[in-house]
């Protein structure tokens, strides 16, 4: 089970390669602010996940791109494979409360 940030980190780069700048805007948007993202605690999520073999450095970056934006990360075959089990554990979640009652049944006395 991945901590909320972690996940959208491997969403975000799920798509594309990207600086950490850039992915803190994406969770902060994706979650609509409900993911509270600062730079030392995700700086801290991203070390873990590349700890974890998840996340890795990118091996290059776009040719027009600044390079004050420092290094940019992707997701690796790990990481994809989390984020295939994370989406098959949380589907099975929301179909399990999908079959929970809107309403409380009556006690028999």
């Amino acid at each position: 089970m991945l901590k909320p940030i972690a996940l959208h980190i491997l969403l975000t780069l799920a798509d594309r390669d990207s600086h950490g700048y850039a992915i803190m805007q994406a969770i902060r948007k994706q979650s609509r602010d409900q993911v509270p993202v600062q730079t030392a605690s995700f700086y801290r999520h991203l070390g873990v996940l590349m700890d974890e073999g998840l996340v890795a450095e990118a091996a290059s970056r776009p040719a027009e791109d600044d390079a004050r934006r420092g290094a940019y990360y992707r997701i690796t075959a790990r990481g994809r494979q989390t984020l295939s089990a994370e989406k098959k554990r949380l589907t099975e979640l929301v179909e399990q409360l999908n079959n929970v009652p809107s309403s409380p049944k009556k006690a028999r006395a």
